[in-house]
């Protein structure tokens, strides 16, 4: 079915030079309707991750469905606030002196990665009325075969561990004070069964903390549209940690929005035959 639909696309944009992507509208309706009802049933809100998708001639289509977006630097602040509206979460492994007034006046959501960025930057979220939260490294890694991905590996540089919490001094007096919420991002296109895992060990190291916030953010790497993925066990775990730490909790998937959603057009400018049939494309 999904042969014949390209090779209408492809007919239809015959006079447009290749290789271009070409998104179906339904298609990407029809995920988004998937991560509306989601986020409804879960009683949760869902970003765009713009990392993975920032298509901003779609935005107002995606606005309809989703809460905001999140964006890793200045530029996907920026994109995320001025073209699709809703919030604005900002999360930077360390934020540059001479960029941070900027993301302030876009963000709404400011994550840090350690107490460092927080003592630096905290006063000034504070003072602008936003909200900041500190990224935190549950230490336990579900991937298979995305190990370069892998928050949670040895040595890796995203997130707080519990041992550098006790490091930075008196968490409770010092840092907490500053912060509104937690996030937590360790997938990397996996399913709900990898989330619960790594939530319960996220629990386990920082449980004492949870009911001192506001919002807890799961991270991205969801892939909810997938066929297959397993949606109930989500909701029955966000509404898990909602009953029980009474928190706002947001996902923000980035290829869950566009999964399987458009194609590529390109067209073959050559066939290598070494073993097996080699396209060149353009």
């Amino acid at each position: 079915m999904q042969e014949r639909e390209a090779a209408g696309v492809l007919r239809d944009t015959e006079a447009i030079r290749t290789p271009f992507y070409v998104v179906d509208e339904t298609l990407l309706k029809k995920n988004l309707e998937i991560l509306k009802d989601t986020a409804e049933r879960a009683g949760c809100r869902i970003l765009l991750a713009q990392k993975a998708f920032s298509m901003y001639s779609v935005y107002p289509l995606i606005r309809q469905y989703l809460s905001g977006t999140a964006a890793s630097g200045l530029y996907e602040a920026r994109l995320g606030k001025t073209e699709f509206g809703g919030e604005t979460h900002v999360f930077s492994a360390a934020y540059r002196p001479d960029e941070f007034d900027e993301i302030l006046n876009y963000a709404d959501h400011i994550v840090f990665n350690t107490p460092g960025q927080v003592l630096k930057y905290g006063e000034k979220v504070k003072k602008a009325g936003k909200q900041a939260g500190l990224r935190l490294n549950p230490e336990c890694s579900t991937q298979k075969g995305h190990a370069i991905y892998d928050p949670c590996a040895p040595g890796s540089r995203m997130g707080t561990t519990l041992s550098m919490l006790s490091e930075a001094g008196n968490f409770e007096e010092t840092i907490l004070p500053y912060l509104n919420g937690f996030h937590m991002h360790t997938l990397c296109e996996q399913d709900s069964d990898d989330l619960e895992a790594t939530f319960n060990a996220f629990e386990k190291s920082f449980e004492p903390y949870l009911k001192k916030i506001k919002w807890l953010n799961l991270g991205g790497g969801h892939h909810i549209t997938r066929p297959g993925y397993d949606i109930e066990r989500l909701i029955r775990l966000i509404k898990r940690i909602k009953d029980t730490y009474h928190l706002e909790v947001y996902l923000e998937p980035g290829e869950a929005i566009a999964l399987n959603a458009g194609y590529l057009i390109t067209e073959v400018q050559d066939i290598v035959d070494n073993d097996l049939s080699i396209l060149i494309l353009d």
